[in-house]
């Protein structure tokens, strides 16, 4: 079985949760587009669900579905959020921001009552780093967030490489903010938490691809089938 299929199936499973009414937060990336596509589907079989778009990628491929769409200035919540990640560690924190639309991506996980990951058995690590971790940057002074970030890294003990992302022409990555983003190659992040803590303070630092205590379940997909953990603690604590 391919990885595509992979995700597909993990998406196919996450599906299963959805109920009529609900109002959803709709991923970015590779397996969240399955998902989105298989809702399309129910959707145009009679399910009656309404959905926020984490990227204008997303909002594109969800009106190509037919999936109806809202804002977050128009309801006050989401039921859930089901959306991909570039990393999943066992307490379910995890890294996200490959596609660049980290920022979008945890405001609305953050909006969201459950929030549901959805990936191939291959994103499952057991410590989070060895994917770069994408940070959300102001294009202004940027010389100041970078020696900023790197005093952050030295704090909580990990250090690594950054560069500003580049788009496939060539030129600077800009976000649908308007914003770019430094890759940092870190390895190994013993402490997610305290790195996200650290980061969120800096001046010039939109967001950065921690998303810590968001996720409520992981759906992996594997050769040997499908699993689903749960995170250990409610949301929340």
């Amino acid at each position: 079985m391919d990885m595509d299929q992979l995700k597909r199936q993990a998406a196919a499973r996450a599906l299963e949760e959805v109920r009529d009414g609900m109002q959803l937060g709709l991923g970015t990336g590779s397996t969240a587009k399955h998902f989105v596509e298989l809702l399309g589907a129910r959707v145009a079989a009679g399910l009656n669900v309404i959905g926020v778009p984490t990227s204008e990628a997303t909002r594109a491929d969800a009106e190509r579905c037919g999936v109806p769409l809202t804002t977050l200035d128009e309801i006050d919540h989401l039921d859930i959020t089901v959306d991909g990640a570039d990393e999943i560690d066992p307490d379910l924190n995890l890294i996200k921001g490959g596609g660049g639309a980290l920022l979008r991506e945890k405001i609305v996980a953050a909006a969201s009552d459950r929030m549901i990951v959805i990936a191939d058995d291959t994103k499952w690590v057991p410590t989070l780093g060895r994917f770069p971790l994408p940070i959300e940057v102001i294009p202004f002074g940027l010389g100041a967030t970078r020696r900023a970030i790197e005093k952050a890294f030295a704090q909580c003990g990990v250090s690594g490489q950054m560069a500003v992302r580049r788009a496939k022409d060539g030129h600077v990555f800009v976000t649908d903010g308007g914003h770019w983003i430094l890759d940092a190659q870190l390895g190994r992040i013993a402490d997610p938490a305290g790195l996200a803590k650290a980061l969120s303070v800096i001046p010039g630092v939109v967001e950065h691809g921690l998303f810590i205590g968001l996720a409520s379940s992981a759906v992996l997909a594997g050769g040997e089938g499908i699993r689903v953990i749960e995170r250990r603690k409610p949301k929340g604590d």
